[in-house]
Order: C-alpha cells, then structure tokens, then sequence
C-alpha cells in the first residue's frame, strides 16, 4: 500500500490593507492598550515588523481639555509613518470636538473609535462594549466622528466586541450602522464584554461579520498568539487584516513573525535568552527616551518584566529583581546575570500573557438593558460621563 503525505497547506500571501488614502502592507494592526502602546513599544514593535500601531487609548473629553497626558498619549515619533490614535467617548458632541481638533492641527493620520473597551470603569458610564446597545447613541457618535474627519481625509475606524453579554448582542447590527455611516473598517474582538478575556474568542463571530459587511474591510481580533493563529484567523473567517493585543506583550518580534507570513515566508523569530535580555534593554531605553525621566520609565516597564520571560529559564529570585529595577545599570547588571545560552522554549513562551479576567456580569448604567434607546435621564448623564484620562 502506498501513502501518501497530505500536502501542506498553500502559503497565504495577503494583500495589503485599504483605509481611505493609507495602505497598510502589513495588514496587522497592533491594539491599543492602556500603559502598554506607548511611542517606546510602538517604535520596539515597528523594529521588528511592519502594520499600524494604534496609540493608547484617550477620552474625548481630555483630548478637548489638552490635559498634558492625553497630549503625551497621542505624540507619535517622526518616523511613524501613520499616526494612529484611539478615541473612547460617549458624548456625540465631545467626541466630535475631538475629531476636529485631530484634523485641523494634523495630529493624526487614522482615527479608530472604541466601542470594545469591557473594563468596569468605562462600561459603568455606557461606553465602551457597553455602548453600541443604545442604537441613537452609538449612530450619532460614528455619524459625527465620521464626518468630522472627513474633513481632512483622515480615515476613521471602529473596534468593538459581539456584546454585552450572550443574550444582548450588538455586533452585526452596529456593524452595518458603521458601514452605511461611512467608517473604513471595523474590527472585532471575538468576545463579549462579560468575558473579558476569559474563554476562547469566538472566530465564528468573525466570520459572521465578515459575510454581513463585505463592502468594507473586516478585520478580526482576539487568541492571536502566533503568526500561524493569524493565518488560521485569515482563512477561518475572510477577514482583512488581524488585530493583535495580548499576544505581542513581551514578544515585539511578533510582528516580524506576522509580516512574514503575510508575505508568504516560513521565518519566524524564535529568539534565545541573550536576544530576549538585549530586546528587554532596548525597550528600557525607549521608555526613558518616551518618559524623560529614567525612574518612571523603569518604574513602568517592569510590568512587562514577566511577559518577555514566559518559559525561559530564570530564576525566581532574578525574576524578582527584574521586576523592581530602578536604573538602566541595575537593568543591565540583573540582564548579564541570566544564562544568554538558553534557547527558545518553544510554545512555553507563547499563549496567553497577563490576567484573562473571569466572566462577569458587566457594570452598566441603571436600566440600561431595558430598551435600545436612551432614556430622559440617560441622555442627561451622558454629558458628563466621560473619564479623564485614558480608560483601558
């Protein structure tokens, strides 16, 4: 009897990504994520591999007041070739004002909208996941923000989840709302907001989204771990282009790895101790470059310190200090202390990073669920429900 090897699947060399007048080659968007997309990961990330990297998230309401950290969130480096910032809000006409504001001092090239965010600091106030349930509200908002931007060419985009929860979902409907409004794409996280982060995302979802909005460009999100996920997201669903959050925490190198998929290449970065120790370093310094201040920036990259040593070899007191350095000399005094010989784990390095959460019943507004509109005293507490500084 003869066997046969099952041929290997064809390598998928996906086109570059359409948003208005941008071309991203890369069709990989890196997400915004509160403390972490700051201008020292972007220009790590961009090192490595080529897409869009979204700036931090930032309220409306700080943008228009120019409070001195919002103006930091959404300061690009020269080089970045598309500044891209994320807007959250709830109120039409602040978010609007702050549109306006991205387009007639050029501050931004893309403008994505958030409507995924499922933390209970912004849920609580309507917005985020929590807000395409309202139909008036979430339309107003795309409809304004889309026609300010206009203004200047600036494509504007949306991200958003399935839901609020399974029985109060949203995704297909606002979807078709942002698409007739005029957005030039809109991305899904494959997860509701009473998830989290929890479970697996659900690419089913995706896949829906995509057959229901093929006028536009979709793009999908969520347990995408490895440029192979990505493929198998691309060929699962249809969509675009993928949006990566969790999985590059600690691996900028990700999006080599994605750009070389994408462009049909088996390469990928498997890197050993000694490659990871001198990535951790060179994040160190842009962070001091980013911040101006080498305590705080140390002060804020030692949250990355356990995502960049998932699976390697390091000792639990090392792994100790490295997570309360203060200097770029104690960092490098605590990196020449790792064995630099240790290869790539494998897989142990990959997966999930930081906490997934547990599922939860989402903080809402009173009432919330009770009808798709807004109520008299909804609409009178929209207005002053935005936070001040950048949400998560």
């Amino acid at each position: 009897m003869t066997v046969t090897a099952t041929p290997p699947a064809p390598k998928l060399e996906l086109p570059p990504l359409k948003l208005g007048p941008i071309t991203v080659d890369t069709p990989v968007i890196l997400a915004p994520m509160a403390g972490i997309t700051n201008s020292a990961f972007r220009r790590l990330c961009r090192e490595y591999g080529g897409g869009l990297y979204v700036a931090e998230m930032v309220t409306s309401r700080a943008l228009v007041e120019r409070t001195p950290e919002s103006l930091r969130i959404i300061s690009h480096d020269d080089d970045e070739k598309v500044r891209s910032v994320q807007l959250y809000g709830v109120d039409p006409v602040t978010v609007g004002q702050a549109v306006r504001m991205l387009v007639e001092e050029d501050r931004a090239d893309h403008i994505d909208l958030n409507f995924g965010c499922p933390v209970p600091k912004v849920t609580r106030r309507g917005g985020g996941a929590a807000l395409p349930w309202k139909i008036d509200l979430f339309t107003s908002i795309v409809q304004t923000a889309v026609r300010e931007a206009a203004h200047g060419n600036v494509p504007l985009t949306i991200k958003m989840r399935k839901g609020i929860d399974d029985d109060h979902l949203t995704y297909l409907e606002a979807g078709r709302i942002a698409r007739d409004s005029g957005v030039a794409a809109v991305a899904l996280h494959g997860r509701t907001a009473a998830q989290f982060y929890s479970g697996q995302a659900d690419w089913a979802a995706i896949a829906r989204l995509r057959e229901t909005l093929p006028d536009i460009p979709v793009l999908g999100n969520g347990d995408i771990w490895s440029a192979e996920d990505a493929v198998r997201m691309v060929r699962e669903t249809g969509v675009d282009g993928v949006v990566v959050g969790r999985g590059c925490q600690g691996r900028p190198w990700l999006f080599g790895d994605l750009q070389a998929a994408f462009e049909g290449s088996d390469t990928r970065h498997r890197p050993g101790l000694k490659e990871v120790a001198k990535g951790v370093y060179r994040h160190a310094q842009l962070m001091v470059e980013t911040f101006d201040d080498e305590y705080k920036a140390l002060r804020e990259i030692r949250k990355h310190m356990a995502w960049y040593f998932k699976g390697y070899v390091v000792g639990s007191e090392l792994r100790t200090k490295l997570a309360s350095v203060t200097t770029l000399e104690v960092l490098q005094g605590y990196l020449d202390q790792l064995d630099t010989d240790s290869p790539y784990p494998g897989s142990d390095a990959e997966g999930p990073r930081g906490r997934a959460g547990s599922p939860k019943q989402p903080a809402l507004p009173k009432d919330w669920l009770l009808d798709r509109h807004l109520n008299t005293a909804q609409s009178k507490d929209i207005s002053a429900a935005e936070l001040d500084v950048s949400g998560g």
